[in-house]
């Protein structure tokens, strides 16, 4: 029995090693990735090319029959709730080593350099958005060796042609009547948002105020949509009661919080958005809300 089983397991190890590098690796930057096991991904832009080099090792003493060899560049979408499935939106192939057999050391450079990748990284609660390098020697009697490498993509966006303010009012019957200003709609992901709170009428006792950005990621499936919000940021505005004709200025930096661009729609699977959360609570500990989304994106350099 001992002796079977060492057979089966010898049989599981693939008799070869494959490391997959990326060009200039050591001097990219890189991104960490949070998980259950943390890793830093070597930075790619969205208009860079990627390449790098399949590095093959057959252990000494073997050799590989195989039906050939190929390098791929993937994009892909992953679902927490819906895992063993994925869904793909970029896929380019390279074919690198025809039939034959496998002996010794090989290294197979690779570039891709004309594929797509339109949509940044991104790592959310209940969605991934990949990119990898997949390396394959197919075999025709055996399970296919496979080796993956992630790499992150960031991409830097021209600025808006279009940038309108926002300005809206908050009343509650006769009891309070709020204007805000915010100076644009679209902010880069290293901004300021600048703006005003003018108190027009308040008869009832505030005890504070707070803004926040509060990130809403959406999971399509089907028929259904799940929403997942959560509050990236949040400062004080005012501590005690206004009065009439009273403005308080607001300045908000965006750099050094935990931001991604906005996503439209992505594939029909995801979308990320972003809103303006302004929060008024009275003596009575009553909350007030009002929201305006604003649109985030990466400034280009």
């Amino acid at each position: 029995m001992a002796e079977k089983m060492k057979k089966l397991v010898a049989g599981l190890i693939a008799p070869c090693n494959i490391t997959i590098t990326f060009e200039n690796e050591e001097g990219r930057k890189k991104i960490r990735v949070p998980g259950d096991k943390p890793e830093d991904l070597p930075l790619f832009l969205s208009t860079e090319p990627v390449r790098g080099t399949v590095h093959v090792e057959v252990m000494e003493g073997k050799k590989i029959d195989h039906m050939g060899m190929k390098v791929e560049l993937l994009g892909q979408i992953e679902m927490f709730y819906d895992r063993g499935n994925h869904y793909d939106f970029t896929s380019v192939v390279r074919e690198i080593e025809t039939p034959g057999q496998l002996v010794g050391v090989h290294d197979y450079p690779f570039e891709f350099s004309t594929v797509a990748k339109e949509f940044e990284s991104y790592n959310g609660i209940n969605v991934r958005l990949r990119y990898f390098v997949q390396a394959t020697i197919t075999r025709q009697y055996s399970t296919n060796i496979q080796k993956q490498r992630d790499f992150f993509v960031q991409a830097l966006t021209v600025e808006p042609e279009t940038n309108t303010g926002i300005k809206m009012e908050v009343g509650i019957e006769d009891a309070l009547h709020i204007e805000f200003e915010y100076n644009r709609s679209k902010y880069h992901l290293r901004d300021v948002i600048i703006g005003k709170i003018s108190f027009v009428r308040v008869k009832i006792k505030i005890k504070h105020m707070e803004l926040a950005i509060i990130k809403r990621e959406s999971t399509f499936s089907g028929s259904n949509v799940y929403h997942e919000t959560d509050t990236v940021t949040k400062f004080e505005v005012m501590d005690g009661c206004p009065v009439r004709e009273e403005v308080i200025p607001i300045r908000l930096f965006l750099g050094g919080t935990d931001l991604t661009p906005t996503y439209p729609s992505v594939n029909n699977r995801f979308q990320v958005k972003y809103f303006l959360n302004l929060v008024l609570v009275d003596e009575e500990d009553r909350r007030y809300y009002k929201q305006q989304e604003i649109t985030l994106w990466r400034k280009e350099l």
